[in-house]
């Protein structure tokens, strides 16, 4: 007959030499803490991300965003030329109001002397019409407007690239110093000659 010894048990209950397995190292983290460390590791980057991004609002909010570069402030203003870009990313103004001495941008970036300090050189490319004469210029929205700018026609012809007269205009050779291949149609039938064939007197009608 075989005899059963009675093993001898721990405090806990168990049978000595035998160890109680735990639950998984995971079901140890109560639902609000991680005990493991790659649980520390995610809540650690998750705090440092949500850390820079409110630094980064609160940088944005502070000092606003960074104006932008002198090759990034094109755009086109309502009349559909080429103008400047104000720091606020949202107004475009005319080439020509550019170091006027009037601030049209919010916080004068229009005015600043790293623009307006050795005209036309300080000034982006992109806002310059340079004449037939080199020793003349003007700004972008002054070519192509039917008036005589550049002196020899050159910012209303070929070298600007200039569209046919507007409709409101009369196509013809001009007399006039101020006006180049196109007069102005309120100037047509009011007895005075501005087209040397005189068609703006015979031809062309009145608006």
């Amino acid at each position: 007959m075989n005899r059963i010894f009675p093993q001898p048990r721990t405090s806990d209950g168990n049978p000595a030499g035998e160890s109680k397995t735990f639950e998984s190292e995971e079901d140890c983290c109560s639902p609000f803490s991680c005990c493991t460390r790659r649980g520390f590791w995610i809540s650690a980057w998750t705090l440092l991300l949500l850390g820079l991004l409110t630094l980064i609002l609160w940088l944005v909010s502070s000092f606003g965003l960074p104006p932008p570069s002198p090759m990034t402030r094109a755009c086109a203003t309502a009349s559909n030329q080429t103008g400047f870009l104000c720091d606020d990313r949202e107004t475009c103004i005319p080439a020509s109001l550019l170091c006027d001495r009037v601030r049209s941008c919010a916080h004068g970036e229009d005015e600043e002397e790293a623009l307006c300090g050795n005209i036309p050189h300080s000034l982006p490319s992109f806002l310059v019409f340079h004449c037939s004469n080199p020793t003349s210029w003007l700004f972008e929205d002054q070519k192509c407007d039917g008036f005589n700018d550049c002196g020899d026609c050159s910012d209303e012809g070929t070298l600007a690239r200039c569209p046919p007269c507007g409709p409101q205009w009369w196509s013809c050779p001009s007399t006039l110093y101020q006006y180049c291949g196109c007069v102005p149609r309120h100037l047509c039938r009011d007895r005075v000659q501005h087209c040397s064939d005189w068609s703006d007197e015979y031809i062309c009608p009145r608006p």
